[in-house]
């Protein structure tokens, strides 16, 4: 039987690259398909671009509905479930905004009424064209649509972390209206457990929606400062798994590693495969674990200008649709009979619940490096809340049974014992 964890990819198109819906092409879709398929992957995510198929705040066009739908049938044929992710957005360094909301008709992305009711529409279109569809797991709200609420962008679209709430719970009751019942969710990159002044926040990323979704990247510091073998490296998916854990109410919430990938120079080519093989196995030993969904699927083709260098080969497979080692690495993973499940983690480390200070956790900082220092001593640690550190009955739900602080951890020599 295939892993009860599901295994997936973000579609990113052989030709044309996420540009395909401008000239859309079936047979070109298709094929893609039966090479994502050919690897025993189960689901793929899928991104229309926003301008594309809402070029006007009143306009969204049916033909590129249809096309959606078609490209899901098309997966279904295939054997393949299909997330949609449906205000993109932001891809790959580059921002995929419609005219309405910028420039002349410059309006806030997340608190101006007629750009949520735009979005708000679009949103219930996309969820409700494909409810019927048996393979459709549910709506992501957007790609890391966090980019555009702070710094670094450099034109955000400042809101309060109050007014993001709002426009979450909005944005997913439009997509549960759309399409009752099924599986949506929000995504952000890692920002939002890493950064101060980020108005998305950790304790909205693990409660609102279905599932929690984290993105890892080891381009943010962590092989800058460690190595692409480190232990921080090749655990740093891991680690947002279970730091993500500390701020859901439901002990048994599910988390999705709904993006992770392999990226060079940071990882060589000649080294993806073992990072891929890696970071999938310590990601299956969070409990609780949704799914790993690997970026990408294909190569960005070289014809294509401006992208950064790491863009074009993230692929699992070329861009003529050869599958690479990593690919393979992911393949035997998936094709893997069903594992138990993974034992609780039962040491906890204590991380602060004031988002303020959330930085803490970010790479260098004293909650991470704690975290791996654990990891490296061969403990299986996950996180807490210090305001629920005491609590003995949210512990014994999540099966907890001894909690740390960064402090404690971290004079410890590596391979000795805790105080």
């Amino acid at each position: 039987m295939p892993s009860a964890v599901r295994f997936g990819v973000n579609y990113t198109p052989s030709e044309g690259w996420f540009h395909h819906w401008l000239d859309f092409d079936l047979d070109s879709v298709r094929a893609d398909l039966d090479s994502i398929a050919a690897l025993g992957l189960d689901h793929i995510r899928v991104f229309p671009l926003w301008p594309y198929f809402q070029p006007n705040r009143t306009l969204i066009r049916p033909r590129a509905v249809e096309q959606l739908v078609a490209l899901a049938d098309a997966a279904a044929e295939r054997g393949l479930d299909v997330n949609v992710d449906g205000l993109q957005g932001h891809l790959s360094s580059f921002d995929f905004l419609p005219a309405w909301t910028r420039t002349w008709h410059r309006r806030n992305l997340f608190t101006d009424p007629d750009v949520l009711d735009g979005q708000e529409n679009l949103l219930r279109t996309l969820a409700a064209a494909l409810a019927d569809r048996p393979n459709f797991i549910g709506m992501t709200l957007g790609n890391e649509v966090n980019q555009f609420s702070s710094g670094p962008h450099p034109d955000p679209d400042r809101a309060t972390s109050d007014e993001i709430d709002t426009w979450l719970a909005r944005m997913l009751a439009a997509c549960e209206e759309g399409a009752p019942g099924r599986l949506h969710l929000h995504a952000e990159y890692d920002a939002t457990w890493y950064q101060d002044d980020q108005p998305f926040t950790p304790g909205q990323a693990a409660r609102h929606g279905a599932v929690t979704a984290v993105h890892s990247w080891v381009f943010n510091g962590t092989a800058q400062r460690h190595g692409r073998t480190s232990v921080p490296a090749e655990h740093h998916a891991a680690y947002l798994v279970e730091l993500s854990k500390a701020w859901a109410d439901d002990p048994h919430r599910p988390v999705w590693l709904q993006e992770v990938g392999a990226p060079a120079p940071l990882v060589p080519a000649e080294h993806a495969a073992a990072f891929t093989e890696a970071t999938v196995a310590n990601a299956l030993d969070c409990p609780g674990l949704w799914g790993i969904t690997w970026w990408c699927s294909h190569d960005v083709s070289r014809d294509l200008a401006d992208f950064p260098d790491l863009e074009y080969g993230l692929g699992l497979l070329t861009n003529d649709r050869k599958p690479k080692d990593m690919a393979r690495a992911l393949e035997r993973a998936a094709r893997k009979p069903s594992q138990a499940v993974p034992r609780a983690r039962t040491t906890a480390l204590a991380v602060p619940a004031d988002p303020a200070v959330r930085s803490l956790c970010a790479p260098g900082g004293p909650v991470f490096d704690a975290f791996f220092r654990l990891v490296a001593d061969g403990a299986r640690p996950t996180t807490v809340l210090d305001t629920l550190a005491a609590d003995r009955e949210h512990l014994a739900a999540r099966g907890i049974t001894e909690v740390v602080t960064p402090d404690q951890v971290l004079p410890h020599p590596p391979g000795g014992t805790r105080s």
